[in-house]
Protein backbone atom coordinates (compact mmCIF):
# COMPACT_ATOMS: atom_id res chain seq x y z
CA UNK A 1 0.00 0.00 0.00
CA UNK A 2 1.22 3.16 -1.12
CA UNK A 3 2.26 5.48 1.80
CA UNK A 4 0.58 8.40 -0.57
CA UNK A 5 -2.04 9.24 -2.32
CA UNK A 6 -1.16 10.33 -5.83
CA UNK A 7 -4.04 9.60 -8.42
CA UNK A 8 -7.51 11.18 -7.85
CA UNK A 9 -10.54 9.23 -7.88
CA UNK A 10 -11.59 8.29 -11.55
CA UNK A 11 -15.36 8.24 -12.44
CA UNK A 12 -17.45 5.45 -12.29
CA UNK A 13 -14.89 4.05 -9.46
CA UNK A 14 -14.90 3.58 -5.47
CA UNK A 15 -12.16 4.86 -3.31
CA UNK A 16 -10.93 2.08 -0.82
CA UNK A 17 -10.17 4.30 1.98
CA UNK A 18 -12.81 6.63 1.39
CA UNK A 19 -14.12 6.12 5.10
CA UNK A 20 -10.17 6.95 6.65
CA UNK A 21 -10.56 10.21 3.98
CA UNK A 22 -13.80 11.43 5.80
CA UNK A 23 -12.14 10.91 9.18
CA UNK A 24 -9.15 13.40 7.96
CA UNK A 25 -11.36 15.86 6.76
CA UNK A 26 -14.03 16.04 9.30
CA UNK A 27 -10.56 16.25 11.88
CA UNK A 28 -10.03 19.74 9.87
CA UNK A 29 -13.29 21.12 10.41
CA UNK A 30 -13.20 20.24 13.83
CA UNK A 31 -10.64 23.06 14.46
CA UNK A 32 -11.98 25.46 11.83
CA UNK A 33 -14.81 25.45 14.07
CA UNK A 34 -13.91 24.96 17.34
CA UNK A 35 -11.43 27.70 17.29
CA UNK A 36 -14.11 30.09 17.50
CA UNK A 37 -16.49 28.64 20.17
CA UNK A 38 -13.37 27.85 22.73
CA UNK A 39 -12.79 31.79 22.42
CA UNK A 40 -16.42 32.05 24.05
CA UNK A 41 -14.86 30.20 27.41
CA UNK A 42 -10.79 31.51 26.98
CA UNK A 43 -12.12 35.30 26.51
CA UNK A 44 -12.28 35.94 29.72
CA UNK A 45 -8.31 34.49 30.92
CA UNK A 46 -7.49 36.56 27.75
CA UNK A 47 -9.47 39.43 29.06
CA UNK A 48 -7.56 39.57 32.27
CA UNK A 49 -4.18 39.02 31.22
CA UNK A 50 -4.24 41.33 28.35
CA UNK A 51 -5.94 43.90 29.50
CA UNK A 52 -8.45 43.96 26.74
CA UNK A 53 -11.32 46.29 26.18
CA UNK A 54 -14.79 45.27 25.35
CA UNK A 55 -13.74 46.84 21.54
CA UNK A 56 -10.42 45.19 21.75
CA UNK A 57 -12.07 41.79 22.17
CA UNK A 58 -14.84 41.87 19.91
CA UNK A 59 -11.83 42.96 17.24
CA UNK A 60 -10.16 39.43 18.20
CA UNK A 61 -13.39 37.26 17.56
CA UNK A 62 -13.87 39.75 14.36
CA UNK A 63 -10.47 39.26 12.92
CA UNK A 64 -11.60 35.35 12.26
CA UNK A 65 -14.98 35.92 11.44
CA UNK A 66 -14.37 38.83 8.72
CA UNK A 67 -11.51 37.31 6.37
CA UNK A 68 -13.49 33.25 6.94
CA UNK A 69 -16.71 34.63 5.37
CA UNK A 70 -15.52 36.73 2.87
CA UNK A 71 -12.53 34.66 1.33
CA UNK A 72 -14.22 31.37 1.16
CA UNK A 73 -15.54 31.85 -2.18
CA UNK A 74 -12.50 32.82 -4.00
CA UNK A 75 -10.52 29.85 -2.27
CA UNK A 76 -13.33 27.74 -3.62
CA UNK A 77 -12.51 28.25 -7.17
CA UNK A 78 -9.41 28.62 -6.68
CA UNK A 79 -8.96 25.48 -5.34
CA UNK A 80 -11.07 23.87 -8.14
CA UNK A 81 -8.96 24.71 -10.79
CA UNK A 82 -5.16 24.13 -9.06
CA UNK A 83 -5.92 21.80 -6.66
CA UNK A 84 -8.43 21.35 -3.58
CA UNK A 85 -6.14 19.12 -1.77
CA UNK A 86 -3.46 21.26 -1.94
CA UNK A 87 -5.83 24.55 -0.99
CA UNK A 88 -6.60 22.16 2.77
CA UNK A 89 -2.75 21.54 2.89
CA UNK A 90 -1.87 25.19 2.47
CA UNK A 91 -4.97 26.22 4.88
CA UNK A 92 -3.62 24.00 7.54
CA UNK A 93 -0.36 24.84 7.56
CA UNK A 94 -1.33 28.37 7.62
CA UNK A 95 -3.89 27.87 10.43
CA UNK A 96 -0.92 26.37 12.28
CA UNK A 97 1.18 28.87 11.81
CA UNK A 98 -1.55 31.39 12.91
CA UNK A 99 -2.36 29.70 16.13
CA UNK A 100 1.55 28.95 16.76
CA UNK A 101 1.99 33.07 16.76
CA UNK A 102 -1.35 33.31 18.56
CA UNK A 103 0.05 31.40 21.72
CA UNK A 104 3.50 33.76 21.54
CA UNK A 105 2.23 37.31 21.57
CA UNK A 106 1.36 39.51 24.32
CA UNK A 107 -0.43 42.06 22.90
CA UNK A 108 -4.67 42.73 21.29
CA UNK A 109 -3.01 44.03 17.74
CA UNK A 110 -0.66 41.26 17.34
CA UNK A 111 -4.05 38.63 18.74
CA UNK A 112 -5.91 40.03 16.38
CA UNK A 113 -3.39 39.50 13.70
CA UNK A 114 -3.00 35.91 14.54
CA UNK A 115 -6.48 35.33 14.76
CA UNK A 116 -6.85 37.01 10.73
CA UNK A 117 -4.14 34.85 9.69
CA UNK A 118 -6.30 31.69 11.04
CA UNK A 119 -9.64 32.75 9.75
CA UNK A 120 -7.85 33.32 6.35
CA UNK A 121 -6.56 29.63 6.49
CA UNK A 122 -10.25 28.38 7.65
CA UNK A 123 -11.37 30.07 4.11
CA UNK A 124 -9.08 27.40 2.51
CA UNK A 125 -10.03 24.48 4.80
CA UNK A 126 -13.77 24.62 4.91
CA UNK A 127 -14.76 24.54 1.11
CA UNK A 128 -12.13 22.16 0.71
CA UNK A 129 -13.01 19.80 3.02
CA UNK A 130 -16.16 19.49 1.83
CA UNK A 131 -15.46 19.52 -2.51
CA UNK A 132 -13.18 16.61 -1.20
CA UNK A 133 -15.90 14.48 0.30
CA UNK A 134 -18.10 15.15 -3.06
CA UNK A 135 -15.17 14.39 -4.98
CA UNK A 136 -14.04 11.14 -2.97
CA UNK A 137 -17.60 9.63 -2.58
CA UNK A 138 -19.97 8.08 -4.77
CA UNK A 139 -23.31 9.47 -5.60
CA UNK A 140 -25.03 6.96 -3.29
CA UNK A 141 -23.03 7.25 -0.56
CA UNK A 142 -22.23 11.36 -0.26
CA UNK A 143 -25.82 11.92 1.67
CA UNK A 144 -24.38 9.43 4.54
CA UNK A 145 -20.58 11.32 4.44
CA UNK A 146 -22.30 14.63 4.42
CA UNK A 147 -24.54 13.70 7.42
CA UNK A 148 -21.18 12.98 9.41
CA UNK A 149 -19.43 16.18 7.84
CA UNK A 150 -22.84 18.17 9.19
CA UNK A 151 -22.35 16.37 12.46
CA UNK A 152 -18.77 17.18 13.07
CA UNK A 153 -19.88 20.51 12.23
CA UNK A 154 -22.29 20.55 14.89
CA UNK A 155 -19.85 18.54 17.47
CA UNK A 156 -17.23 21.35 17.58
CA UNK A 157 -19.74 23.89 18.80
CA UNK A 158 -19.50 21.66 21.88
CA UNK A 159 -16.29 19.93 21.91
CA UNK A 160 -14.75 23.52 21.61
CA UNK A 161 -15.42 25.11 25.09
CA UNK A 162 -15.08 21.80 26.64
CA UNK A 163 -11.65 21.26 25.30
CA UNK A 164 -10.62 25.03 26.11
CA UNK A 165 -12.70 24.65 30.00
CA UNK A 166 -10.48 21.35 30.42
CA UNK A 167 -7.16 23.40 29.14
CA UNK A 168 -8.15 26.59 31.29
CA UNK A 169 -7.56 24.39 34.32
CA UNK A 170 -3.78 24.11 34.20
CA UNK A 171 -2.78 26.71 31.54
CA UNK A 172 -3.31 30.34 30.35
CA UNK A 173 -5.53 30.81 27.25
CA UNK A 174 -2.69 31.06 24.88
CA UNK A 175 -3.03 26.91 25.14
CA UNK A 176 -6.48 27.09 23.63
CA UNK A 177 -4.34 28.40 20.44
CA UNK A 178 -1.81 25.92 20.36
CA UNK A 179 -4.21 22.83 20.60
CA UNK A 180 -4.69 23.09 16.61
CA UNK A 181 -1.29 22.55 16.01
CA UNK A 182 -0.85 19.05 16.63
CA UNK A 183 -4.48 18.78 15.09
CA UNK A 184 -3.95 20.56 11.95
CA UNK A 185 -0.29 18.71 11.99
CA UNK A 186 -1.72 14.85 11.76
CA UNK A 187 -4.27 16.57 9.43
CA UNK A 188 -1.86 17.65 7.16
CA UNK A 189 0.10 13.88 7.16
CA UNK A 190 -3.32 12.11 7.49
CA UNK A 191 -4.52 14.15 4.28
CA UNK A 192 -1.10 13.10 1.70
CA UNK A 193 -1.32 9.60 3.12
CA UNK A 194 -5.78 9.24 2.92
CA UNK A 195 -7.46 12.01 0.95
CA UNK A 196 -6.92 11.03 -3.10
CA UNK A 197 -6.09 14.97 -4.53
CA UNK A 198 -8.49 16.77 -7.11
CA UNK A 199 -9.15 19.38 -9.39
CA UNK A 200 -11.78 19.98 -12.28
CA UNK A 201 -10.23 19.35 -15.97
CA UNK A 202 -11.14 23.08 -17.70
CA UNK A 203 -8.97 25.10 -19.23
CA UNK A 204 -11.06 28.04 -18.32
CA UNK A 205 -9.59 31.11 -16.76
CA UNK A 206 -10.47 31.80 -12.89
CA UNK A 207 -13.25 34.90 -12.58
CA UNK A 208 -11.04 37.02 -10.82
CA UNK A 209 -13.29 39.70 -11.23
CA UNK A 210 -16.19 38.32 -9.33
CA UNK A 211 -13.55 36.48 -6.84
CA UNK A 212 -12.77 40.54 -5.98
CA UNK A 213 -15.86 41.47 -5.53
CA UNK A 214 -17.44 38.77 -3.94
CA UNK A 215 -14.71 39.61 -1.26
CA UNK A 216 -15.47 43.06 -0.99
CA UNK A 217 -19.11 42.67 -0.98
CA UNK A 218 -19.48 39.85 1.89
CA UNK A 219 -16.27 41.59 4.17
CA UNK A 220 -18.30 44.83 3.96
CA UNK A 221 -21.82 42.97 4.95
CA UNK A 222 -19.93 40.78 8.09
CA UNK A 223 -18.47 44.27 9.11
CA UNK A 224 -21.57 46.10 8.80
CA UNK A 225 -23.65 43.05 10.56
CA UNK A 226 -21.33 42.95 13.55
CA UNK A 227 -20.98 46.55 13.84
CA UNK A 228 -24.65 47.99 13.36
CA UNK A 229 -26.11 46.29 16.13
CA UNK A 230 -23.45 46.49 18.08
CA UNK A 231 -22.42 50.31 18.86
CA UNK A 232 -25.44 51.75 16.71
CA UNK A 233 -25.55 52.51 12.89
CA UNK A 234 -23.20 54.82 13.19
CA UNK A 235 -20.70 56.11 9.57
CA UNK A 236 -18.58 53.07 9.48
CA UNK A 237 -21.28 50.53 9.75
CA UNK A 238 -23.59 52.62 7.05
CA UNK A 239 -20.36 53.01 4.58
CA UNK A 240 -19.78 49.18 5.30
CA UNK A 241 -23.59 48.55 4.55
CA UNK A 242 -23.49 50.85 1.51
CA UNK A 243 -20.35 49.17 -0.13
CA UNK A 244 -21.50 46.00 0.39
CA UNK A 245 -24.94 47.02 -1.85
CA UNK A 246 -23.23 48.71 -4.39
CA UNK A 247 -20.72 46.40 -4.72
CA UNK A 248 -23.17 42.53 -4.54
CA UNK A 249 -25.07 44.22 -7.41
CA UNK A 250 -21.81 44.84 -9.36
CA UNK A 251 -20.96 41.09 -8.53
CA UNK A 252 -24.28 39.72 -9.55
CA UNK A 253 -24.60 41.63 -12.93
CA UNK A 254 -20.47 40.48 -13.18
CA UNK A 255 -21.88 36.69 -13.21
CA UNK A 256 -24.60 37.30 -15.05
CA UNK A 257 -22.26 38.60 -17.87
CA UNK A 258 -19.31 36.46 -17.12
CA UNK A 259 -18.52 33.29 -19.98
CA UNK A 260 -17.54 31.29 -16.82
CA UNK A 261 -18.90 32.89 -13.53
CA UNK A 262 -17.41 31.88 -10.60
CA UNK A 263 -21.07 31.50 -8.68
CA UNK A 264 -23.80 31.38 -11.37
CA UNK A 265 -26.40 33.23 -9.48
CA UNK A 266 -29.68 32.14 -11.36
CA UNK A 267 -28.89 29.28 -8.99
CA UNK A 268 -30.69 30.82 -6.40
CA UNK A 269 -33.92 30.91 -8.81
CA UNK A 270 -34.21 27.20 -7.89
CA UNK A 271 -36.45 27.05 -4.76
CA UNK A 272 -34.39 24.11 -3.68
CA UNK A 273 -31.04 25.64 -3.61
CA UNK A 274 -32.26 29.03 -2.05
CA UNK A 275 -34.17 27.04 0.65
CA UNK A 276 -31.65 25.18 1.22
CA UNK A 277 -29.06 28.14 1.84
CA UNK A 278 -31.63 29.72 4.27
CA UNK A 279 -32.06 27.00 6.00
CA UNK A 280 -28.16 26.36 6.97
CA UNK A 281 -27.65 30.42 7.65
CA UNK A 282 -30.96 30.37 10.09
CA UNK A 283 -29.96 27.28 11.94
CA UNK A 284 -26.20 28.43 12.73
CA UNK A 285 -27.95 32.43 13.43
CA UNK A 286 -29.73 29.68 16.09
CA UNK A 287 -27.15 27.91 17.29
CA UNK A 288 -24.20 30.39 17.52
CA UNK A 289 -26.60 33.04 19.03
CA UNK A 290 -28.07 31.30 21.46
CA UNK A 291 -24.61 29.13 21.99
CA UNK A 292 -23.45 32.99 22.99
CA UNK A 293 -25.74 33.51 26.05
CA UNK A 294 -26.41 29.89 27.35
CA UNK A 295 -23.06 29.80 27.81
CA UNK A 296 -22.88 33.44 29.57
CA UNK A 297 -25.60 32.27 31.44
CA UNK A 298 -23.83 28.78 32.96
CA UNK A 299 -20.74 30.57 34.17
CA UNK A 300 -21.58 33.97 35.38
CA UNK A 301 -25.34 33.19 36.70
CA UNK A 302 -24.80 29.68 37.79
CA UNK A 303 -21.01 29.68 38.40
CA UNK A 304 -19.46 27.00 36.68
CA UNK A 305 -15.98 27.00 35.59
CA UNK A 306 -14.72 26.45 31.74
CA UNK A 307 -14.69 22.96 32.08
CA UNK A 308 -17.87 22.77 33.65
CA UNK A 309 -19.58 24.35 30.99
CA UNK A 310 -17.78 22.58 28.39
CA UNK A 311 -19.02 19.38 29.75
CA UNK A 312 -22.36 20.54 29.98
CA UNK A 313 -22.62 21.90 26.41
CA UNK A 314 -21.91 18.00 25.72
CA UNK A 315 -26.22 17.02 25.31
CA UNK A 316 -26.24 19.67 22.11
CA UNK A 317 -23.16 17.56 20.67
CA UNK A 318 -24.99 14.00 21.67
CA UNK A 319 -28.09 15.01 20.30
CA UNK A 320 -26.65 16.43 16.35
CA UNK A 321 -25.18 12.47 16.15
CA UNK A 322 -28.70 11.57 16.91
CA UNK A 323 -30.31 13.98 14.78
CA UNK A 324 -28.20 12.83 11.92
CA UNK A 325 -28.61 9.14 12.18
CA UNK A 326 -32.35 10.15 11.89
CA UNK A 327 -32.39 12.06 8.92
CA UNK A 328 -29.99 9.67 7.36
CA UNK A 329 -33.23 6.71 7.49
CA UNK A 330 -36.16 9.71 7.22
CA UNK A 331 -34.99 12.08 4.39
CA UNK A 332 -35.16 9.55 1.58
CA UNK A 333 -38.19 7.95 2.54
CA UNK A 334 -40.25 11.85 3.61
CA UNK A 335 -38.19 14.33 1.55
CA UNK A 336 -36.07 17.26 1.95
CA UNK A 337 -39.09 19.78 2.88
CA UNK A 338 -39.99 17.45 5.57
CA UNK A 339 -37.11 16.77 7.42
CA UNK A 340 -35.57 20.71 6.76
CA UNK A 341 -39.42 22.03 8.35
CA UNK A 342 -39.56 19.37 11.08
CA UNK A 343 -35.72 20.00 12.53
CA UNK A 344 -36.74 23.84 12.30
CA UNK A 345 -40.17 23.61 14.24
CA UNK A 346 -37.86 21.58 16.79
CA UNK A 347 -35.12 24.48 16.92
CA UNK A 348 -37.94 26.71 17.72
CA UNK A 349 -39.28 24.88 20.44
CA UNK A 350 -35.84 25.33 22.08
CA UNK A 351 -35.90 28.24 21.83
CA UNK A 352 -39.21 28.71 23.23
CA UNK A 353 -38.46 26.67 26.10
CA UNK A 354 -35.79 29.37 26.81
CA UNK A 355 -37.66 31.84 27.30
CA UNK A 356 -38.77 29.92 30.94
CA UNK A 357 -35.02 30.95 32.03
CA UNK A 358 -35.52 33.40 35.36
CA UNK A 359 -33.15 34.10 37.98
CA UNK A 360 -33.76 30.74 40.07
CA UNK A 361 -33.20 28.70 36.83
CA UNK A 362 -30.91 25.78 37.39
CA UNK A 363 -29.09 23.57 34.32
CA UNK A 364 -32.12 21.62 34.79
CA UNK A 365 -33.98 24.66 32.35
CA UNK A 366 -30.89 23.91 29.56
CA UNK A 367 -30.68 20.17 29.48
CA UNK A 368 -33.84 19.99 27.05
CA UNK A 369 -33.30 23.13 24.99
CA UNK A 370 -29.70 21.98 24.27
CA UNK A 371 -30.67 18.53 23.30
CA UNK A 372 -33.55 19.91 20.99
CA UNK A 373 -31.54 22.62 19.20
CA UNK A 374 -28.62 19.75 18.64
CA UNK A 375 -31.68 17.25 17.31
CA UNK A 376 -32.98 19.93 14.94
CA UNK A 377 -29.24 20.85 13.54
CA UNK A 378 -28.46 16.59 13.01
CA UNK A 379 -32.40 16.23 11.07
CA UNK A 380 -32.39 19.29 9.08
CA UNK A 381 -28.37 20.78 8.04
CA UNK A 382 -27.18 17.45 6.46
CA UNK A 383 -30.00 17.39 3.95
CA UNK A 384 -29.98 20.91 3.15
CA UNK A 385 -26.42 21.10 2.37
CA UNK A 386 -26.62 17.72 0.10
CA UNK A 387 -29.05 19.50 -1.60
CA UNK A 388 -26.70 22.58 -2.25
CA UNK A 389 -23.88 20.73 -3.26
CA UNK A 390 -25.88 18.65 -5.76
CA UNK A 391 -26.87 21.94 -7.71
CA UNK A 392 -22.95 22.37 -8.25
CA UNK A 393 -21.08 20.68 -11.39
CA UNK A 394 -17.52 18.35 -10.58
CA UNK A 395 -15.96 21.26 -11.89
CA UNK A 396 -17.02 23.85 -9.39
CA UNK A 397 -17.64 21.74 -6.17
CA UNK A 398 -15.57 23.79 -4.31
CA UNK A 399 -17.39 26.95 -4.88
CA UNK A 400 -20.46 24.72 -3.73
CA UNK A 401 -18.64 24.09 -0.73
CA UNK A 402 -17.51 27.58 0.18
CA UNK A 403 -21.24 28.74 -0.79
CA UNK A 404 -22.21 26.60 1.96
CA UNK A 405 -20.00 27.10 4.29
CA UNK A 406 -20.59 30.94 3.52
CA UNK A 407 -24.42 30.57 4.77
CA UNK A 408 -23.31 28.69 7.73
CA UNK A 409 -20.79 31.92 8.82
CA UNK A 410 -23.36 34.92 8.05
CA UNK A 411 -26.12 33.00 10.09
CA UNK A 412 -23.52 32.61 12.87
CA UNK A 413 -22.16 36.46 12.79
CA UNK A 414 -26.11 37.48 12.49
CA UNK A 415 -27.30 35.06 15.69
CA UNK A 416 -24.36 36.49 17.59
CA UNK A 417 -24.92 40.20 16.14
CA UNK A 418 -28.57 40.20 16.58
CA UNK A 419 -28.65 38.53 19.75
CA UNK A 420 -25.79 39.91 21.30
CA UNK A 421 -26.86 43.22 21.03
CA UNK A 422 -31.10 42.55 22.30
CA UNK A 423 -29.39 40.78 25.29
CA UNK A 424 -26.94 43.42 25.93
CA UNK A 425 -29.56 45.95 25.45
CA UNK A 426 -32.03 44.25 27.46
CA UNK A 427 -29.68 43.37 30.24
CA UNK A 428 -28.67 47.40 30.67
CA UNK A 429 -32.35 47.78 31.06
CA UNK A 430 -33.10 45.32 33.83
CA UNK A 431 -30.45 46.56 35.75
CA UNK A 432 -30.16 50.30 35.46
CA UNK A 433 -32.67 50.76 38.27
CA UNK A 434 -30.95 48.60 41.03
CA UNK A 435 -27.62 50.30 40.42
CA UNK A 436 -29.17 54.21 39.91
CA UNK A 437 -27.32 56.48 42.58
CA UNK A 438 -25.86 53.23 44.46
CA UNK A 439 -22.64 53.14 42.37
CA UNK A 440 -19.90 56.12 41.53
CA UNK A 441 -20.38 56.65 37.98
CA UNK A 442 -17.83 54.84 36.47
CA UNK A 443 -18.69 51.52 38.46
CA UNK A 444 -22.24 51.66 37.42
CA UNK A 445 -21.14 51.84 33.80
CA UNK A 446 -19.33 48.57 34.07
CA UNK A 447 -21.78 47.13 36.31
CA UNK A 448 -24.32 47.92 33.06
CA UNK A 449 -21.88 47.51 30.36
CA UNK A 450 -21.96 43.32 31.20
CA UNK A 451 -23.27 40.64 33.81
CA UNK A 452 -19.43 40.11 33.74
CA UNK A 453 -18.76 43.62 34.41
CA UNK A 454 -21.57 44.09 37.55
CA UNK A 455 -19.59 40.90 38.96
CA UNK A 456 -16.03 42.53 38.94
CA UNK A 457 -17.36 45.36 40.79
CA UNK A 458 -19.28 43.52 43.12
CA UNK A 459 -15.90 41.84 44.00
CA UNK A 460 -14.26 45.20 44.98
CA UNK A 461 -17.22 46.20 46.48
CA UNK A 462 -16.72 42.77 48.65
CA UNK A 463 -13.22 43.64 49.54
CA UNK A 464 -14.10 46.97 50.45
CA UNK A 465 -15.95 45.88 53.48
CA UNK A 466 -19.40 46.09 51.73
CA UNK A 467 -20.58 42.15 51.54
CA UNK A 468 -24.13 42.60 51.71
CA UNK A 469 -24.11 45.33 49.16
CA UNK A 470 -22.03 43.39 46.67
CA UNK A 471 -24.44 40.38 47.37
CA UNK A 472 -26.93 42.58 46.42
CA UNK A 473 -25.49 43.61 42.96
CA UNK A 474 -24.86 39.90 42.21
CA UNK A 475 -28.16 39.08 42.50
CA UNK A 476 -29.49 42.01 40.81
CA UNK A 477 -26.97 41.24 37.63
CA UNK A 478 -28.28 37.69 37.94
CA UNK A 479 -32.00 38.15 37.57
CA UNK A 480 -31.42 41.13 34.83
CA UNK A 481 -29.18 38.38 32.96
CA UNK A 482 -31.66 36.01 33.23
CA UNK A 483 -34.65 38.40 32.46
CA UNK A 484 -32.69 39.01 29.23
CA UNK A 485 -31.83 35.70 28.59
CA UNK A 486 -35.17 34.74 28.78
CA UNK A 487 -36.53 38.04 26.44
CA UNK A 488 -33.45 37.12 23.65
CA UNK A 489 -34.87 33.71 23.02
CA UNK A 490 -38.56 35.16 22.70
CA UNK A 491 -36.97 37.10 19.67
CA UNK A 492 -35.12 34.03 18.60
CA UNK A 493 -37.99 31.82 18.83
CA UNK A 494 -39.96 34.12 16.54
CA UNK A 495 -37.18 34.94 14.01
CA UNK A 496 -36.47 31.24 13.48
CA UNK A 497 -40.57 30.62 13.52
CA UNK A 498 -40.80 32.95 10.64
CA UNK A 499 -38.18 31.52 8.97
CA UNK A 500 -39.01 28.01 9.37
CA UNK A 501 -42.43 29.12 7.24
CA UNK A 502 -40.53 30.95 4.11
CA UNK A 503 -38.30 27.38 4.06
CA UNK A 504 -41.51 25.53 4.09
CA UNK A 505 -42.67 28.06 1.52
CA UNK A 506 -39.51 28.01 -0.54
CA UNK A 507 -38.47 24.39 -0.60
CA UNK A 508 -40.24 22.13 -2.89
CA UNK A 509 -42.03 19.02 -1.98
CA UNK A 510 -41.44 15.61 -1.97
CA UNK A 511 -39.11 15.25 -4.90
CA UNK A 512 -35.70 14.68 -5.39
CA UNK A 513 -33.70 17.73 -4.76
CA UNK A 514 -31.89 18.07 -7.70
CA UNK A 515 -35.06 17.63 -9.98
CA UNK A 516 -35.65 21.26 -9.51
CA UNK A 517 -33.89 22.08 -12.42
CA UNK A 518 -31.32 25.14 -12.09
CA UNK A 519 -32.42 28.07 -14.76
CA UNK A 520 -29.82 28.29 -17.35
CA UNK A 521 -27.39 25.93 -15.66
CA UNK A 522 -26.44 22.97 -17.36
CA UNK A 523 -25.99 20.05 -14.76
CA UNK A 524 -23.02 19.20 -16.43
CA UNK A 525 -20.67 15.99 -14.94
CA UNK A 526 -16.79 16.60 -15.28
CA UNK A 527 -13.94 14.54 -14.20
CA UNK A 528 -12.38 14.69 -10.98
CA UNK A 529 -8.33 14.81 -11.28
Amino acid sequence: MALLVTAPVEPGTTYGRRWAALVVLCLSVLIGVMTNTSLIVAAPDMTVDLGLSSQQLQWIIDAYTIPYAALMLLMGSIGDKYSRRGMLLTGLALFAAGAVLGSLVDTAAWVVAARAVMGTAASMIMPATLSLLVATFPKRERAVAITIWTATTGLAIAVGPLVAGWLLRDHGWASTFLINVPIALVSMVAALALVPPSKAHTTQRLDLPGGALSVIAVASLVYMIIEGPRHGWHASAVIAGVIAAITAAAFVACELRHPNPMLDVRKFRSRAFAGANLAVMLFFLAAFGSIYYVTQHLQFVLGYDALSTGVRLLPLAGAVFAGSAITGVLTPRLGLRAMVVAGMAVGTLALVILTRVDSESGYGAFVWPLILLGLAIGLSVSPATDTIMDAFPERLLGVGGAVNDTSIELGGTLGIAIFGSVLASNYRDQIAPHIAGGLPAAAADTAKDSIGGALIVAEKIGHAGMPEQAAQLVSAADAAFAHAVSHTSLIASIMLAVGTVAVAVLLPGRRRPAADAMPDVAKETVSVG
